[in-house]
């Protein structure tokens, strides 16, 4: 019961439509977080986050290494909860571009199929921008994104401009446009769920505006002013009566039987009794790798093989290339680093997907060069330029001196699909309930240390412009490691498309192997852009939930 079951659960339940939405932890609301910017234990000690120690997901970067379970938090972050991971995300809400959603066609059209390197499995969504663009701006609304509806001309066409301002441009960010202006580029204000107004949306329901406290990624907004499900969709849905959240409740398999789902089962986490549920429709609307989990458990769907390259369960598991930054340590200046809001930033699209002509280069698609006032807080923040010692008196003389001198432009990078990069069930390790963790298999490639490379020396372009006393610019990505943080932008496993051979649903995310089973979030995209993912799951969520509708009324395929 995140974006995902929330805006499916808003949208049927208008309609008169019962719903059942079963969360597998506690619920929550605003209350929670009163005076509560405990760094500690948000943002260290995880409270929103799923419990590793009951289940996890295994981990290896290629099928010749042995794979073994997530012990601790690092590299992405499993929400838990009522809301899920849109309680604890930042606010960031892009959509992608048109060239996301046709970029097999588009690449070819362009270069050549021979600019697609071998075992790079390149496919498009069975969706247009065009098609998806109403469904995103339905999600903007609902969620009150606040943004510049008219300064990023590398986008697609807009029907309805942002519903709020964007927020404030501080002097950090009025740096960088200046700096990225002079280069030619073409900033813009980030689109926040982070509120730059009080606003009522469509369904009538009232948020404040942002107060730039910092505790955004890893915390809940007290104020509801960080568009979250809790605060959104599912008090819409809540207030027609014809929705029943059942929180502590497990789903651990969908019934079925071959073609078409009777239910599901799931277990009470507090008293431990396991429970069927009987469904005309099932939905799965968790984290994607807990949707590919469930349907591989439930043995729902055809799992995918790498060597054959058949089936589709499991398929294009991609993430996110993040890698390259340059970093501006200033002596004579200070900022106020400490203050911020989650989707607080600039960014341009100037080598962003196809917006630049990748003839000559060793790399498709690009990334969104950015930088973004967060709010810097004293746990994790300790800057210090190279070859300072890692600890003692003179490690804390020099982070204390920068500790409001540093600035960082950064990329956000696509991840684009591999054969070799997949889903599937784990052969030795199983969570509590005796069910196989999910067994993650995936690297950095080439393509995307090429992409780094080249990323990392324009953001070094534009930080030397802003003016630091020395720059440091990181462009080598070494191989993927899961112990650092490094973004909860996981995508694929249950991927949409045109084609059955090589999606597992169709563009209103319907399986193809069981027509009443709708499997909705970032699960469905065949690879990840070089944006945040939420505004695509929340515009999908919206067309799943019509397409839901439509198969109450008509059965059979959708598409």
């Amino acid at each position: 019961m995140g974006w995902v079951g929330g805006i499916i659960a808003a949208e049927l339940t208008k309609a008169g439509i019962q719903v059942v939405g079963l969360e597998r932890g506690k619920s929550r609301s605003t209350e929670d977080y009163f005076m509560d910017h405990d760094e500690l234990r948000y943002a260290r000690r995880f409270e929103l986050m799923q419990d590793l120690s009951k289940e996890t997901i295994t981990f290896r970067n290629s099928e010749s290494m042995r794979a073994l379970p997530m012990r601790s938090y690092g590299s992405f972050l499993l929400g838990d909860g009522l809301g899920g991971a849109g309680s604890h995300w930042n606010g960031q809400t892009h959509r992608f571009l048109p060239y996301d959603f046709e970029i097999y066609n588009q690449t070819v059209e362009r270069y050549g199929k021979g600019k697609i390197p071998e075992g790079m499995q390149l496919q498009d969504w069975g969706i247009t921008y065009d098609e998806i663009e109403p469904y995103y701006d339905k999600f903007e609304q609902v969620a009150g994104i606040s943004g510049e509806s008219e300064a990023n001309p590398m986008l697609g066409k807009r029907s309805n401009p942002f519903p709020t301002p964007p927020m404030k441009k501080t002097p950090i960010l009025q740096r960088f446009e200046e700096a990225s202006k002079k280069l030619g580029y073409h900033p813009y204000m980030i689109p926040s769920a982070n509120l730059s107004e009080n606003y009522k949306n469509p369904d009538g329901i009232s948020r404040a505006a942002c107060q730039y406290c910092g505790f955004c990624e890893r915390f809940g907004c007290e104020y509801g002013a960080k568009a979250d499900p809790v605060v959104t969709v599912i008090p819409t849905a809540m207030a027609t009566g014809k929705l029943e959240v059942r929180t502590f409740s497990n789903v651990t398999e969908i019934l079925h039987d071959g073609k078409k789902a009777t239910g599901v089962v799931y277990i009470n986490t507090v008293t431990g009794e396991e429970v069927t549920q009987p469904a005309d429709v099932v939905v799965l609307g968790s984290f994607m790798l807990n949707n590919a989990r469930l349907l591989l458990n439930s043995k729902l769907g055809t799992p995918y093989n790498r060597k054959t390259g058949r089936g589709t369960i499991g398929r294009n598991y991609a993430y996110q290339v993040n890698s390259g930054h340059a970093v501006g340590f200033y002596d004579d200046e200070e900022f106020s680093t400490f203050m911020g809001a989650g989707a607080l930033g600039m960014e341009f699209d100037d080598f962003n997907g196809d917006n630049f002509d990748h003839s000559d280069l060793k790399f498709l698609h690009g990334a969104g060069i950015r930088i973004s006032q967060n709010g810097l807080r004293p746990i994790e923040n300790n800057p210090a330029p190279q070859g300072t010692p890692t600890w003692g008196k003179k490690w804390k003389e020099t982070t204390l001196k920068y500790a409001n001198r540093v600035l960082t432009v950064a990329t956000q990078g696509a991840s684009l699909p591999w054969k070799h990069h997949y889903l599937d069930l784990d052969p030795t390790y199983k969570d509590i309930y005796g069910k196989p963790l999910l067994r993650i298999t995936f690297d950095f490639e080439d393509q995307d240390r090429e992409l780094t490379k080249f990323l990392a020396a324009k953001a070094g372009e534009v930080m030397k412009e802003m003016g630091p006393s020395h720059v440091e610019i990181k462009d080598k990505l070494d191989p993927y490691n899961i112990v650092p943080y490094q973004s909860t932008h996981n995508t694929g496993g249950v991927i949409m498309g045109a084609d059955p051979e090589t999606s597992a649903v169709n563009s209103y995310l319907q399986m193809w192997e069981a027509e009443n089973v709708f499997v909705v979030g970032a699960s469905a995209f065949p690879h990840n852009s070089g944006y945040n993912p939420t505004d695509t799951v929340g515009a999908l969520s919206y067309r799943a939930a019509e397409g839901i509708q439509k198969y109450l009324k008509q059965g059979g395929m959708l598409v």
